[in-house]
């Protein structure tokens, strides 16, 4: 019974991240749903991108904010808000991924995990 409740409070979080994305533009936007891998790190993992360093940090910010905002919780940890280029936040059981258009085609983060179900979403 209380891992559907940490199930619903992951799939929650990566819905407020999405909408933190979208609230500032954010391109591609995806989620990976890690539930069922056997090795997987988190239950998902939110992957989008930008073209500049300033739209990856205001992403980032518009992210922490919204679930901030819904669910007083900050990242576990945060990596790479000094060059914007990647910048991760981990929330434990969801991992968002917000990175730089070119730095995004050359790590490929999604192309690693094949085996996670994939849901697309729209700009804003």
């Amino acid at each position: 019974m209380v891992k559907n409740k940490v199930l619903s409070e992951s799939a929650y979080i990566s819905e407020l991240a999405i909408h933190g994305i979208q609230e500032k533009k954010g391109n591609d936007i995806i989620r990976l749903d890690l539930r069922n891998i056997f090795s997987s790190v988190s239950d998902y993992f939110v992957i989008c991108h930008a073209d500049s360093s300033t739209q990856v940090k205001a992403i980032a910010n518009s992210i922490e904010d919204e679930i901030f905002k819904a669910t007083q919780t900050e990242p576990w940890r945060k990596e790479g808000l000094e060059y914007g280029e990647w910048i991760l936040l981990d929330y434990v059981d969801v991992v968002i991924h917000v990175f730089r258009t070119d730095k995004r085609e050359f790590y490929g983060v999604e192309d690693l995990w094949g085996d996670a179900d994939i849901k697309y979403y729209k700009s804003a």
